[in-house]
């Protein structure tokens, strides 16, 4: 009989032996057995590498032209009929677009007209116009992408309080509203910070999908021009200046409030979220890839670089879990003292959640939703770790080790309609502490379990840069299954997804445009480039065989 393999992926590297820009030490890869089928980038996105400087944005996509009647470029350059939800889709995509002075400048939340409560659903938010941006960029339509990065960076520049308090210069806008005269025919624009949303919570996740994006733009067009502009280069250094600012801290981990992200109401993710965690090192990677090596831009890449190496041994070692390191975790002694102590962060193993013990695969892991001291968050976020794979903050191992997860818990996960925004749910007395009694957070909807259709174009990139298309596709047809009959909702309930969102927007901007992304994604894989970073070479930690291993 076959042995089974109980294979932890070991990403351990000493700080102490390597110096501060020491990065260049090769990988000792251990051997595995088990065969491993190469990623998407190592079959055929060599030339995305970024490396620590500026030169992948020199190898970005040509731009596209508009094709005729308003198809999309992908379906022209493909002989296969595109599916009918496609052509709707393009067209609710076009009704949610948002002008200011006659240019377009983004897409409002959602277009339902039924609803009789708007709220700020008829904002551009900042998080929300991502999968719009990528969509027009990836059908060879830019200018509304470059309009609403320039008008956005405008916004940052504006003077934010939240009562009498000042916030930090960098902080971006969590949304904005245009709001037209027709009378007198002018058009003015009123930004939220955070003053105006539920709880008063700034958005931390604002700044770093705006550079995330910069990059895009600039991948997708081949203009380097924009980020190289100064307005641009002061934008980036605000918002660096923000997150790299040293305090107290000793983690590398970025700290946050509650609903500073796409989970944007309580729901027990405040300290270090792996949301947030993962877009942090995304954006600083991205960020390094534009920042000019000038006077002021030197010093930055200096800090990001020394953050670059802290945070993804961190993340790598402390958040990530499988199989065998659960089995630590159970084991770990308590009370440890000085730098010999084995569980740092003093988790009690009575705290592991019983659900853990049967979700986790022999083969298969994720990173975990939060770490600090005392608390350990076993819930699974999507964001986090498909943001994980794309930024390669996760390495190649812990990358086909998430997927793993995926197609092991694929019911729990994904179900009748893709994707759980986190899982379990949380319920009962443990929802009344956690959430506040939150009547919109109730289990298994909206962010405590529901299921979000605009996670499919993070879940589709994922596929490809792994190697597993097959996965997408599954997923997409299940979204080409319900998704236009149920006029495009914000998210779904229930344990399986089954039932639409209690308080979902119909005709939600980001479900249609996660769709698109996801099927032009999937059809024309080199839009991948855009939003993914290969593994920096760079960047591998020295792998050293645990205790643990079992050969």
């Amino acid at each position: 009989m076959e042995s089974l393999e109980l294979r932890a992926v070991e990403p351990h590297c000493s700080i102490s032996e390597m110096g501060d820009f020491d990065l260049t030490r090769a990988l000792d890869k251990p051997r595995l057995k088990i065969e491993r089928k190469r990623s998407f980038d190592e079959r055929s996105m060599s030339e995305l590498s970024t490396g620590y400087g500026r030169h992948d944005l020199d190898m970005a996509h040509s731009p596209g032209s508009r094709s005729i009647m308003d198809t999309p470029l992908s379906y022209v350059r493909n002989s296969f009929e595109p599916h009918p939800m496609v052509a709707e889709a393009w067209e609710a995509l076009r009704r949610s677009m948002v002008f200011f002075r006659g240019q377009p400048v983004g897409t409002i939340a959602a277009y339902d007209h039924a609803s009789e409560e708007v709220l700020n659903y008829d904002q551009v938010f900042v998080r929300d116009f991502v999968p719009s941006a990528l969509a027009f960029l990836m059908n060879g339509e830019p200018d509304i992408v470059k309009n609403f990065l320039l008008k956005t960076l405008q916004l940052q520049g504006w003077e934010k309080r939240v009562d009498r308090f000042k916030l930090g210069e960098g902080v971006m806008p969590a949304s904005f509203k245009v709001l037209h005269d027709p009378v007198r025919k002018t058009d003015t624009i009123v930004a939220d910070f955070g003053e105006s949303a539920i709880g008063r919570v700034a958005p931390v996740d604002s700044g770093f999908w705006w550079i995330i994006l910069l990059r895009a733009y600039t991948k997708s067009t081949g203009d380097l021009t924009l980020s190289e502009t100064p307005e641009c280069q002061k934008g980036i250094r605000l918002i660096l200046s923000l997150c790299l600012s040293e305090g107290f801290d000793t983690f590398p981990t970025l700290l946050c409030a509650d609903g500073c992200s796409m989970v944007d109401r309580r729901m027990g993710v405040y300290g270090y979220p792996i949301e947030i965690q993962a877009l942090f090192f995304m954006a600083l990677r991205c960020a390094l890839a534009m920042l000019k090596p000038d006077e002021e831009g030197r010093e930055f890449i200096e800090r990001i670089v020394k953050r670059l190496h802290a945070l993804s041994f961190h993340m790598r070692n402390y958040f990530w879990l499988d199989f065998q390191q659960l089995n630590d975790i159970y084991r770990y002694k308590t009370e440890e003292y000085s730098h010999t102590a084995v569980n740092k962060f003093n988790v009690m193993p009575d705290s592991i959640p019983d659900w853990v013990f049967d979700f986790m695969p022999l083969r298969g892991g994720y990173f975990v939703g939060n770490v600090s001291p005392a608390r350990m968050d076993f819930r699974w976020f999507s964001l986090g770790n498909c943001v994980a794979i794309l930024s390669s903050l996760a390495t190649p191992d812990q990358s086909m080790a998430i997927m793993d997860l995926l197609e092991h818990r694929w019911e729990e996960l994904v179900g009748e309609m893709p994707l759980k925004i986190c899982y379990p749910c949380i319920e009962n007395h443990e929802w009344r502490i956690v959430t506040g009694c939150d009547p919109k957070n109730t289990r298994w909807s909206y962010h405590n379990g529901g299921s979000w259709p605009v996670l499919l174009w993070m879940l589709t990139a994922a596929c490809i840069k792994t190697g597993r298309p097959q996965i997408a596709r599954r997923a997409i047809d299940l979204i080409e299954s319900r998704l236009h009959r149920d006029c495009w909702p914000e998210y779904y309930d229930g344990k399986q997804g089954r039932y639409i969102g209690k308080q979902a927007r119909k005709f939600q901007t980001w479900s249609i445009a996660g769709y698109l992304v996801a099927k032009m994604m999937l059809e024309d894989p080199s839009h991948l480039g855009m939003i993914s970073l290969e593994e920096d070479k760079q960047m591998k930690p020295v792998i050293k065989r645990s205790a643990s291993w079992t050969c």
